[in-house]
């Protein structure tokens, strides 16, 4: 089977990689202001953590290649929010005395020329 490939971590980190870089400067030009990038603990990842104004976000990033594949938002299930909140909440316990108000984004990169950025804010609550 030489034409069969198993896809690669480094190629899939990679295309991930591109999306969230596309993602901050969707954002970035819309008005948030990036604070961290890939924030790890044992409980989960969160992609991208920013300020817009006074609320922290925390932007779950997803891409797909066509327009054509299935929304990719319908991958951020029950059990992905619960991993990204409980994550969020470490970095709250971690970083502030007083939390700022919160919420969680989605954004969705369909990856093209040009990519099209989709924000969807507000996409899940705890």
């Amino acid at each position: 089977m030489s034409w069969w490939k198993p896809k690669s971590k480094e190629g899939t980190r990679g295309k991930g990689d591109l999306a969230e870089q596309i993602a901050c400067d969707h954002l970035e030009q819309s008005g948030y202001r990036i604070v961290e990038r890939n924030f790890h603990c044992k409980l989960g990842e969160i992609d991208i953590i920013a300020r817009q104004g006074d609320e922290l976000i925390f932007v779950e990033v997803r891409s797909k290649h066509s327009s054509a594949t299935i929304d990719p938002v319908f991958s951020v299930n029950r059990g992905k929010q619960n991993r990204i909140a409980r994550a969020a909440q470490v970095y709250l316990d971690r970083r502030f005395r007083r939390p700022p108000f919160c919420r969680f984004d989605v954004v969705i990169v369909t990856m093209g020329r040009p990519p099209k950025v989709e924000v969807i804010p507000n996409a899940f609550g705890t």
